[in-house]
C-alpha cells in the first residue's frame, strides 16, 4: 500500500511539474492534456486517473497553495487584541514567502491573469475565517464612518497578490526575510496606520 501511495504521489508530482513548465512556456490555454502527458512521460489514461481535466489540475494546484498558506497563518495567529503585532506578522510573512519560493512555479501561474482574483478571494476567505475573532475587535473609522473589515481584507490581499507576482516573475534576489520586512515597512508604516489600526513594534 505504501509503495502504491508513493507511486501516486510521484506521478502526481510529475504531472504538476510538467503542467507548470508547459504553462510558462506556452500559456495555459495552449496546453493540452496530450502535451502534459508527453512532458510527464505518461499516457493520457494515467493523467485521467489522477485528474478529471486541465481545470481540475489547476484547481488542485491552487487549493494546495491555499492550504499551505492556511497552515502557516493558523500557526501564527494574531494576538487577540486591538493591536497589530509587527514582529508576529513579519515572522508569519517570512514563512509565507519561504513557502512561495519553494513553490515559485505554482505562484507564477496563480498570480497571473484572471486567476489571480480567484486566488486572492480564496486567501481573503482564509483570513476572514481564521482571524474573524481578531477582526471583530478592530473598529476602524474614517470621518466617523466605520470602515468594513471586508474592505480592509480585500485591499490588503490585493496588495499581497501584486507583491507576490512581482517577486516570482522578476529576477529579484530579495530573500523571503527581506520581502517580509519590505511588506511590513510599506504596509505597517503606511496602509495600516492610515486605516487607523494601532501598530505595536
Amino acid at each position: 500500500m505504501k509503495k502504491q501511495d508513493l507511486r501516486v504521489i510521484r506521478t502526481k508530482k510529475m504531472i504538476i511539474t510538467a503542467f507548470l513548465s508547459l504553462v510558462q512556456e506556452k500559456g495555459y490555454e495552449a496546453v493540452t492534456i496530450q502535451n502534459i502527458a508527453d512532458e510527464a512521460m505518461i499516457n493520457r489514461a494515467t493523467f485521467y486517473a489522477h485528474f478529471k481535466d486541465k481545470p481540475d489540475l489547476y484547481d488542485y494546484i491552487m487549493d494546495f497553495a491555499v492550504s499551505k498558506m492556511s497552515l502557516i497563518l493558523n500557526a501564527d495567529k494574531l494576538n487577540n487584541s486591538q493591536f497589530i503585532q509587527i514582529k508576529t506578522i513579519e515572522l508569519t510573512l517570512k514563512k509565507v514567502f519561504m513557502m512561495i519560493k519553494e513553490n515559485q512555479e505554482s505562484f507564477i501561474i496563480l498570480t497571473e491573469g484572471s486567476s489571480s482574483e480567484i486566488f486572492r478571494q480564496k486567501i481573503s476567505d482564509v483570513l476572514t475565517s481564521q482571524y474573524d475573532e481578531t477582526f471583530s475587535k478592530l473598529k476602524i473609522t474614517e470621518n466617523d464612518i466605520e470602515v468594513p473589515i471586508s474592505f480592509i481584507v480585500e485591499y490588503m490581499t490585493s496588495i499581497f497578490i501584486g507583491t507576490v507576482h512581482w517577486w516570482v516573475t522578476t529576477d529579484s534576489d530579495f530573500s523571503p526575510e527581506h520581502m517580509a520586512r519590505l511588506v511590513i515597512k510599506l504596509v505597517g508604516n503606511g496602509h495600516l496606520t492610515v486605516l487607523g489600526i494601532d501598530v505595536q513594534r
